[in-house]
């Protein structure tokens, strides 16, 4: 099957009113999750840090008035039920009753829906034999209310937005909702970003229950991550939470750099009032706001291994050296595809991060080109020069195929 016959074929599987959602060499399922660390968003007023049995009271609350949201945007991240409990896509071989081998999928920034992903999850799925969990980022895909994806308010939202900032570059109703939500509350990239950190461990402790129907108990599992997913794994990957990830390969596709090496100001991704709030939050004042914000110096600061390295991931400068070494000790475990005219995450940046300031770490990073136009959003666009995005559709995920089975 060629990738623009797979991507027609799965959004009506996905729209099939059919118990039995099969198609071609697969079966999709939906299996349903309950996030336990919800709790720590922001929200509350008291907070208990499980690790350590201590609990923490809220003393910073860092809010910019960017001027009018509609109140659903205004609400308490710790409040969206959307973001707590939700269903989550499962790709797997037709004919196999339980997989032993997973790979978990981790979709790209300011994403709401599954669509470009679910011909990826097949190719990995034909390729690796593996079942394929196409996990949602915390309060992107169906973990977003809907009314945040409604063209309407959203239009509306950015007309106002762009009044109230002349000189705002790409506010679009597509990223509106999440740039006065960033813009507002820049610390929330954190906070959603430990959460889904915690789920993942949370979905892997349950596997290892026995609590999915499809998967063994005792089962393997790899990261295919795309963009700012790829953030999420480098953080899995490099905390090794319980020894959890000793042996998981990451592939990365367009990612791999640190934060303040990308460039999201994108109409699908964030407006440019957004990105400055966010850099100056994350990179320019982040240690000063750490003194200040208890909470938050507790993640980062307090024997939270995943909040250490979270931090040396912000900027490239910053704990570069420790970054770099537990890069080196995982080398053979991580592989990077980057695109040769990707702006958002560029492929030099990529290589100076994951091959460390000396070239002395040897991850595999392999840069592209396609010989049609394209852009870091939707490196295979549909109904396009289609022989050529079928072509490299095959090149590119034959590479990672190759690599998830050595």
């Amino acid at each position: 099957m060629s990738y623009t016959k797979d991507f027609q074929e799965l959004q009506k599987l996905v729209l099939s009113p059919s118990a039995e959602k099969k198609y071609d060499s697969i079966e999709l399922f939906e299996a349903h999750f309950n996030s336990f660390s919800c709790k720590i968003l922001p929200g509350a007023d008291e907070y208990f840090c499980e690790t350590h049995q201590t609990t923490l009271k809220q003393n910073f609350s860092f809010y910019t008035d960017i001027g009018p949201m509609i109140d659903h945007l205004q609400t308490k991240d710790i409040a969206i039920k959307e973001n707590q409990e939700f269903d989550y896509y499962l790709m797997k071989p037709a004919g196999v009753e339980k997989t032993s081998k997973v790979i978990f999928l981790f979709h790209g920034f300011n994403e709401k829906n599954w669509s470009k992903y679910l011909p990826w999850a097949k190719s990995l799925c034909d390729r690796t034999g593996s079942a394929v969990i196409l996990f949602p980022i915390a309060f992107h895909m169906q973990r977003a209310p809907e009314n945040w994806s409604s063209k309407r308010e959203m239009y509306q939202l950015s007309e106002l937005r762009k009044q109230q900032f002349p000189n705002i570059i790409n506010s679009t109703l597509s990223n509106v909702a999440i740039s006065m939500r960033l813009h507002s509350m820049p610390q929330r990239f954190i906070w959603s970003g430990l959460q889904t950190f915690y789920d993942v461990i949370q979905l892997i402790n349950e596997i290892s229950q026995g609590k999915n129907r499809y998967i063994h108990q005792d089962f393997n599992f790899d990261i295919m991550a795309y963009s700012i997913g790829g953030f999420l794994a480098l953080i899995l990957k490099l905390t090794n939470f319980d020894n959890l990830f000793a042996s998981t390969k990451v592939c990365l596709l367009c990612s791999g750099a640190t934060f303040n090496r990308l460039s999201p100001v994108s109409k699908f991704i964030l407006d440019s009032e957004a990105n400055v709030a966010l850099y100056s939050f994350l990179v320019e004042h982040f240690d000063a706001i750490l003194k200040k914000d208890n909470l938050l110096n507790h993640y980062i600061n307090e024997d939270h291994t995943e909040g250490k390295i979270f931090y040396s991931m912000l900027d490239y400068h910053k704990m570069r050296e420790f970054r770099e070494e537990l890069f080196k000790k995982f080398e053979k475990h991580i592989y990077a595809i980057t695109l040769k005219k990707d702006t958002v995450i560029p492929s030099f940046e990529v290589v100076n991060t994951l091959k460390g300031a000396y070239r002395d770490i040897n991850i595999r990073v392999d840069e592209i080109d396609f010989d049609r136009s394209y852009i870091h959003e939707n490196p295979f666009p549909v109904n396009r020069a289609q022989n050529k995005i079928n072509k490299d559709f095959e090149f590119v995920f034959s590479n990672i195929g190759d690599f998830l089975n050595q």
